[in-house]
């Protein structure tokens, strides 16, 4: 039985946290939820119990922790993930704060979750538009050696949080102010999500850069246009890639896609709508161009694959490699 706690359980992705792990075999003996003083003092439901959102502080991170699940913003991540961490606790977080640090595994468990055995310390839970992409194609990857990826991600309202959602909802009812987006987010589409370095958005630099670590691949080139569209839950993504070596056929691209732990391909078209509240990462509009090209159609629910069902994965497949199953010193 385990003592776990999630930071920023009262957000977007702290939510599906909270009903992603509730809905896994994970044994836990203590849950623990915590948000920013303003959200602390709500009552949230885990598994028939009533629980208190507390305020996150540094001696609560000192308590040590089987797991804390981090979905509170790279400077509460910074800040507290460090002081967890040094208390004993595996750290799962979901923010950009750590992903690129060397020694930091950068995990998507289907694909590296072996960098999780005998593993201790923080881990990051990569990006919601790289997760679903490179589910979609790293078996693609290990049989034909993947050398360009063409990307253009259809990104929901809702991974920008609560806020963006309410915006976009006010401006269907009538309203004509934004400010969490650039421009109108309603009737309308955005082709930028963060800020531009170099003409490149840091949505686009983590596709990038997170690509690589996860495929363990520099020699992969990621080429995406990051673009914000008036959806309410889901991200989709339009990709063409290359391969260094000759896909046979047709058959044998849908078959290799389809031996992705946890990816599904369909014959009809899929699109968001049809995936909220899902698990899975779904494929169609495949197309073989020619022997080393082809594209398809990626959608997946970005606040449960795209962040909180990764980060309950993370943590389960952590628990299955080191069979943890009791607080140390039990």
């Amino acid at each position: 039985m385990l003592k776990v706690g999630i930071v920023g359980a009262t957000g977007a992705v702290g939510r599906n946290m909270v009903e992603v792990l509730e809905n896994s075999k994970v044994e836990i003996s203590e849950i623990r939820l915590f948000a920013s003083e303003r959200s602390s003092g709500q009552v949230m439901k885990f598994r028939g119990m009533e629980v208190l959102v507390e305020r996150l502080t540094p001696d609560a991170m000192k308590e040590g922790f089987d797991y804390l699940l981090f979905s509170a913003g790279s400077d509460v991540s910074k800040e507290f993930a460090p002081i967890a961490a040094e208390a004993g606790t595996v750290v799962i977080d979901n923010s950009s704060a750590f992903r690129m640090v060397p020694e930091i595994p950068l995990v998507v468990p289907e694909i590296n979750g072996h960098l999780l055995k005998n593993y201790q310390g923080i881990v990051a839970n990569p990006n919601c538009s790289t997760i679903q992409m490179v589910l979609a194609l790293y078996r693609v990857h290990d049989r034909y050696q993947l050398h360009e990826i063409f990307v253009s991600t259809y990104q929901a309202v809702s991974g920008a949080g609560y806020k963006a959602i309410r915006e976009y909802e006010e401006q269907l009812a009538g309203s004509n102010r934004y400010s969490v987006f650039a421009r109108q987010i309603a009737h309308n589409v955005i082709p930028l999500i963060g800020s531009i370095v170099d003409d490149i958005t840091q949505e686009e630099w983590k596709m990038i850069n997170e690509t690589k670590k996860i495929l363990n691949s520099r020699s992969v080139n990621v080429y995406p246009t990051t673009v914000r569209v008036p959806v309410r839950i889901g991200h989709s993504e339009s990709i063409i890639a290359r391969t260094l070596f000759p896909i046979m056929s047709k058959e044998d691209l849908i078959d290799t896609i389809s031996s992705g732990e946890d990816v599904v391909v369909h014959e009809d078209i899929v699109t968001p709508i049809e995936v909220e509240k899902d698990d899975y990462v779904h494929v169609s509009r495949i197309r073989l161009f020619d022997a080393h090209t082809f594209g398809v159609w990626v959608v997946a629910d970005n606040l449960r694959v795209g962040a909180a069902t990764n980060a309950v994965r993370i943590m389960e497949k952590h628990i299955e490699l080191n069979k943890i199953s009791v607080k140390s010193g039990e």
